[in-house]
């Protein structure tokens, strides 16, 4: 593997392009603005995204898809989830049908209630193999992995093989890869920590205390549980870094997004204001959408997803939500 194009030029992505570059990998980026294309080729770093990242020479930005892509042997997907479907068939004609094609993304598409890499199979398909799809999962911001702190994530993908190419890849002694072959698994967890995430910012910002946390990320990972457990996932997955380690690290740090979203709601703000500004994605609030909608058509108790997706769609006030979280009919903890 020599020649890996990431496709995005978010915290994410740039992140793991100097990951990637630090390997002596040659890596190609496609962006979408052209300072950001500009300040990477001519300045060695990103404006807008870990502007105070030095990123290596081995890495060329590109303003087009094509460029970017050619004599590419791994294609990685660093888009929002709900972007993704389109930038895959903006991409799809200058694929191969050779390479091997990665998501980062973490989020379930609306009205399709498609995984990331069910997305990618989806749109690539008629192109490549579901067997050459794979992801890359797990506790990761990027503010961190762009510093070169010690991370652990996941690879997964719809082949042996193709998740050990992206464990061989990816892995560096500060960021450890290890295998799951539970891909359903491992995106789901990826997509609901977004929307506990969203839920434990509120718990911050209205100040309802540790216990409260505690409470809501626990319970939070049986709803993981709930919904992986319906659609076949292994249930020793939410246990491992796409599920608990991703869930931990979105509700309690400083760089999560979500969380952010979460605790200035907490403090009284409306999502349209919150929204407007953040120059980054907070993946959480259309999943939550996403996922309220896929357990109502399903008939899956996930009250915390349904309290998040009422407060932040409907106008309901958090402290309501919470109160008709904990006035619930009274239940044995271990059914999930």
């Amino acid at each position: 593997m020599k020649n890996i194009c990431i496709i995005g030029a978010g915290s994410f992505g740039t992140a793991i392009s100097v990951l990637l570059g630090h390997k002596n990998y040659s890596v190609s980026i496609w962006g979408r603005e052209p300072e950001v294309v500009d300040g990477i080729n001519q300045k060695g770093r990103n404006p807008e995204y870990l502007s105070n990242v030095q990123l290596p020479d081995t890495i060329k930005a590109f303003h087009n898809i094509e460029d970017a892509v050619k004599g590419a042997e791994m294609v990685v997907f660093s888009t929002p989830s709900h972007a993704l479907r389109e930038v895959a068939e903006k991409t799809k004609p200058f694929v191969s049908g050779s390479e091997i094609i990665v998501s980062v993304a973490k989020g379930i598409e609306q009205d399709s209630l498609m995984t990331p890499s069910q997305i990618l199979v989806d749109v690539l398909g008629s192109v490549v193999l579901e067997d050459q799809v794979g992801i890359l999962t797990g506790p990761s911001h990027a503010e961190e992995v762009g510093k070169f702190k010690p991370t652990t994530v996941v690879a997964s993908a719809y082949s042996k093989r193709v998740a050990t190419v992206i464990q061989e890849t990816f892995i560096t002694p500060q960021f450890r890869v290890y295998l799951n072959y539970d891909i359903l698994g491992a995106e789901i967890g990826g997509a609901l920590k977004n929307i506990m995430a969203i839920a434990a910012g509120i718990v911050d910002g209205a100040k309802l205390g540790d216990n409260a946390k505690a409470a809501l990320m626990t319970r939070g990972l049986h709803e993981m549980k709930r919904m992986g457990s319906t659609l076949g996932a292994s249930q020793d997955t939410f246990s491992g870094l796409t599920g608990m380690g991703d869930l931990i690290v979105t509700c309690t740090s400083k760089h999560s997004r979500n969380r952010f979203v979460g605790y200035h709601i907490g403090k009284g703000k409306t999502l349209q204001e919150i929204k407007a500004g953040m120059n980054m994605v907070a993946e959480g609030v259309k999943t939550a959408k996403s996922v309220s909608q896929w357990s109502r058509k399903n008939g899956v108790e996930m009250p915390i997803t349904d309290a998040v997706y009422k407060v932040l769609f409907e106008n309901v006030d958090p402290k309501d939500a919470v109160h008709e979280l904990m006035t619930r009919n009274a239940k044995n903890e271990i059914m999930i």
